[in-house]
């Protein structure tokens, strides 16, 4: 159960992101745009084409990833280093260049600056850790 303070320091998450445009449908929205960019880019296409077997699955699951990680939705209760460490065929430089598009489809489909800024701190931090996780463990 929730205390009171969590269920308020949720909601002023969701009311501080909705007042830059950022809501479960730009969540969807961003994720279908992003991932058909990542499904046709040549270096992050056979990456993501050769690790996923079922899309409308996988885009689900996204979608509750960022619903969690931007507006503390709660709804994502998956293992996302464990996911990545099976994906043998993902470089450091896959990194450089999934954050690139990130932030590339989200200037051109943002409904405003801060909502790039928003999402952008938020993707620098996770590509970053599992970056870091996938390549930079110690022995």
């Amino acid at each position: 159960m929730s205390s009171e303070h969590a269920i308020a320091a949720r909601q002023k998450i969701r009311a501080d992101a909705a007042a830059i445009g950022v809501d479960e449908a730009f969540i969807s929205k961003l994720v279908d745009e992003f991932y058909s960019r990542v499904r046709v880019h040549p270096q992050l296409g056979p990456v993501f084409n050769g690790a996923v077997d079922d899309w409308p699955d996988h885009l689900a699951k996204l979608k509750q990833f960022w619903e969690s990680v931007a507006l503390n939705a709660g709804v994502y209760s998956g293992r996302p280093m464990q996911a990545h460490l099976k994906v043998k065929s993902i470089e450091p430089a896959h990194f450089g260049e999934w954050l690139y598009l990130f932030e590339q489809t989200l200037r051109d489909i943002a409904p405003s600056d801060e909502a790039v800024e928003y999402f952008m701190v938020r993707a620098s931090r996770i590509g970053e850790s599992l970056k870091l996780g996938l390549f930079f463990r110690p022995v």
